[in-house]
């Protein structure tokens, strides 16, 4: 009999569904990959089997009646620990929160139950979900499957981790600056951090978020297969009035010429050769499928990246100082004083006018998309980095910070972004970005699907 831990989620749910396999054949097997393959990777952080397999036998009870049980049905996701999921702590990394259990489900959490989805486990992100790394005092360390010497990513390092080595198919992950994309990047898989207002988030354990936030930050799918995560944003984007940023958009838009903008190096961000072949790869595959790529100059992303970085540290200031001194987690304090030194602390008038200028940026790119639906970035400007290599010192940081450039830059303007795996330098995964209109995630995906096709897709892999 196939693992079916190994099945996409998409191939799972339909033979769910056909009674070719229950959901609780499917529980049964997504526990065991974790039993033998979380230990080596500290990838998910709490988990109930009792838990797990009572909402498979919930599943194959509605198939059982003949309902229908959703189009994730009985498929195995993973949870970030920093959304609210009723009876579990929203953690947030933090021993501070250890003890925060959620007394209802966040409206994503809702929407993959709604979906027929059976969650698998919570996995791991750093000390307030604060950087590309992820390790925690109250979690621990969480290693990339494929390579235990390079970062797994973060702040969603678990659940690009988790779904790189098989353990749920489809992972839940939340994007302020890369932490959707750059996991996927980094463990070698796929990561969607779609549209603002796209997916709605909110968590009842914890105050309002500030404005930066809000405006910024998303949830999205991580997955093996471009088809999964079409379906993981399908069952994330529901209705939910809890989120009043939420739009209900269709998720698929009028027809877009086949025509991308091939954008080799942002406003001269520097690149490691193998980044740049792996762009140069992904505009050939697209053109093999019949789309027509040019090379151009992307819109701007520098000042976008240093006024995300300063409405995002400019709210955060005013309660995560404290936070910070109460939690002493080493290597959130070190990332917080060196992303202070880089953003000076704005005034009223400063902050403003970072609002306001966040409108013309957007207008740019969306007048950029007019001629190109969809631009191709690098990820990173390296490949994935040592694992810790942020906190080796001060030069090491702000190195890092340049090659982000991409993941940084986008998330001002609120716009939706694909990671896509291309492929393996050695052990070390490689990728582009692909970028897009607002609510055009489907020409992401699209384009992500052709790029897909023409290499080979990840799978699962037994951790290092």
């Amino acid at each position: 009999m196939t693992d079916l831990w190994r099945l996409p989620a998409t191939d799972l749910a339909r033979r769910i569904r056909a009674k070719k396999v229950s959901a609780t054949e499917a529980a049964r097997d997504a526990l065991a990959r974790l039993d033998a393959a979380n230990p080596r990777i500290n990838a998910v952080v709490d988990h109930r089997p009792e838990d797990v397999l009572a909402q498979a036998a919930a599943v194959d009870a509605a198939i059982a009646r003949g309902e229908d049980p959703g189009p994730l049905a009985g498929v195995p996701v993973t949870i970030k620990v920093n959304a609210d999921q009723q009876g579990y702590a929203t953690t947030n990394g933090l021993r501070l929160q250890k003890d925060l259990i959620a007394q209802q489900d966040s409206p994503v959490v809702a929407n993959l139950r709604k979906a027929g989805a059976v969650i698998l486990g919570r996995t791991n992100t750093p000390a307030f979900s604060l950087r590309w790394f992820t390790r925690n005092g109250l979690h621990g360390h969480t290693k990339n499957p494929r390579d235990p010497s390079i970062t797994p990513g973060g702040s969603s390092g678990g659940a690009a981790a988790a779904v790189a080595a098989g353990i749920g198919a489809i992972g839940h992950g939340t994007d302020i600056g890369g932490s959707i994309r750059y996991p996927a990047y980094a463990c070698g898989v796929h990561g969607l951090r779609p549209t603002l207002g796209r997916i709605p988030a909110w968590n009842a354990s914890g105050p309002e978020r500030h404005i930066g936030g809000q405006i910024m930050a998303v949830s999205g799918p991580i997955a093996r297969t471009i088809a999964d995560l079409r379906l993981g944003l399908a069952a994330m984007a529901a209705r939910d009035i809890r989120d009043p940023w939420w739009a209900g958009v269709p998720l698929e838009g009028p027809p877009a010429p086949k025509r991308a903008a091939l954008c080799i190096a942002p406003e001269g961000m520097a690149l490691q050769p193998a980044v740049e072949a792996a762009l140069r790869d992904t505009a050939k595959r697209l053109e093999a499928a019949g789309w027509t790529v040019e090379e151009a100059e992307a819109p701007p992303l520098r000042e976008p990246a240093a006024l995300q970085a300063m409405l995002w540290l400019a709210e955060s200031r005013r309660g995560l100082n404290a936070a910070l001194h109460k939690e002493a987690d080493p290597d959130a304090s070190f990332v917080f004083a060196e992303m202070e030194a880089l953003c000076p602390q704005p005034d009223l008038n400063a902050f403003m006018d970072g609002l306001q200028k966040r409108a013309t940026f957007l207008r740019q790119w969306m007048e950029f998309f007019e001629r190109f639906p969809v631009a191709i970035t690098p990820v990173s400007g390296e490949l994935p980095f040592r694992d810790q290599e942020d906190v080796e010192s001060p030069e090491a940081f702000r190195r890092i910070m340049a090659a982000q450039l991409t993941q940084v830059g986008l998330p001002l303007m609120g716009l939706p972004g694909l990671a896509v795996a291309t492929g393996m330098v050695g052990t070390v995964p490689v990728g582009v970005q692909l970028v897009a209109g607002r609510y055009r995630e489907d020409l992401l995906l699209a384009a992500g699907e052709a790029i897909e096709a023409a290499g080979v897709p990840p799978a699962p892999v037994d951790p290092a």
